[in-house]
């Protein structure tokens, strides 16, 4: 009977002995996958070497020297005497259109006709009114001589009569010629006429359009053909310019570059934007169109400082700053004072004395106090 019962009771017992032990294998396989993990790489060789190699930096070493100060300007480029020219007489229709936008003229050129059909019956009408009085007046004169060749004859308020009546036809025809005159001054006026030697800027002119005096333009001319940039200069730079210093002006997308001279500055600051305005005269070129936009520098003497990249001049609440590669190849902070900006880059007046290894880019992402490798120097 015991023999019966340990059978029956070991095939139940035998299979839990065995889940356990593979259960227990198991957690102790993971746990040692997981410290092997999760432990430190200690003796990777390749680990160690990326550790220990510091940042690569390119610097620059500026020369201290004297430096041109420029004082750097933008505006329009504009006509240096824009003249509107309209219709000076009676308001009338245009008949034709002789000049385009860009045409050079000449003083007295006709630009555009005005319908002359009413100042002609004007000017006709004036003529007729002018032979009329005039032969009252012949007639009148020769009444008047009579009576002062016959005083016996008549009367003396006959002679006084005449003598009336010749005055007043003369008045009569002075009247009537400054009729005609007029009549033909508006006449003339239906022919639009260039005042002055110089480039149409604008037409707004077209046939068929009713020009009315004082209030329709119908071109625009560049007096002289004379151009200049009218530019705006910040309010600190002001009292560095003057009358005739040279500027060098520049386009978009125009290949060379003009020379101008100054002829005024502004009286006046902008409450707004704080800049004053500077005008430069230009030579006549076809480049220089009105409304182009420029740019100016101007030479206003020289200074001593260093010039670096944009990139190597940093910022934040302290004020400009740049980072110095020491002689033991740590970074240095270092303030500076900027000048100014130049084509070239900053002009960096205080702070710098032209021996120094200064970060030429990337600087934000270094530290004060890092150790760097310098792989080269910027051009």
């Amino acid at each position: 009977m015991f023999t019966a019962m340990n059978q029956s009771v070991a095939p139940e017992t035998r299979p839990g002995w065995r889940w356990r032990f593979a259960a227990a294998g198991t957690v102790l396989v993971l746990a040692v996958v997981a410290w092997l993990l999760a432990r430190p790489h200690a003796g990777d060789p390749a680990s160690d070497k990326d550790a220990a190699v510091p940042p690569l930096v390119t610097v620059v070493v500026p020369a201290l020297g004297a430096v041109t100060a420029k004082v750097s300007l933008t505006g329009l480029i504009s006509a240096r005497n824009d003249m509107p020219i309209g219709n000076e007489g009676d308001t009338g229709r245009i008949s034709e259109v002789l000049v385009e936008a860009g045409d050079r003229v000449r003083k007295g050129q006709v630009l555009a006709r005005l319908n002359p059909i009413t100042a002609q019956s004007q000017l006709d009408s004036a003529e007729a009114s002018l032979d009329e009085v005039l032969a009252n007046a012949a007639v009148a004169q020769s009444e008047w001589v009579r009576a002062q060749q016959g005083e016996d004859i008549f009367s003396k308020e006959e002679n006084e009569r005449r003598r009336t009546t010749a005055l007043t036809a003369q008045a009569k025809v002075k009247a009537a010629e400054a009729q005609v005159r007029d009549a033909r001054n508006k006449l003339a006026q239906t022919t639009i006429l260039a005042p002055t030697d110089g480039i149409v800027l604008t037409r707004s002119a077209e046939v068929g359009q009713i020009a009315v005096p004082g209030s329709t333009v119908l071109f625009h001319l560049a007096r002289d053909a004379e151009i200049e940039m009218r530019g705006q200069v910040a309010e600190q730079d002001v009292p560095r310019l003057a009358l005739g210093q040279t500027a060098t002006v520049r386009l978009d997308g125009v290949a060379k570059s003009f020379t101008g001279t100054i002829w005024q500055i502004g009286a006046i600051i902008d409450a707004g934007t704080r800049q004053g305005t500077v005008r430069i005269v230009l030579p006549a070129d076809h480049n220089l169109r009105p409304g182009s936009f420029a740019r100016a520098d101007i030479e206003v003497g020289s200074t001593t400082g260093v010039l670096l990249p944009q990139t190597a001049v940093l910022s934040d609440e302290h004020g400009n700053y740049v980072l110095v590669v020491g002689s033991d190849n740590k970074l240095e902070r270092r303030a500076v004072t900027v000048g100014g900006a130049r084509t070239e880059g900053l002009l960096v007046r205080q702070g710098l004395d032209g021996s120094e290894r200064v970060v030429a880019i990337a600087g934000a992402f270094l530290r004060t106090g890092e150790t760097v490798t310098v792989a080269g120097k910027a051009s």
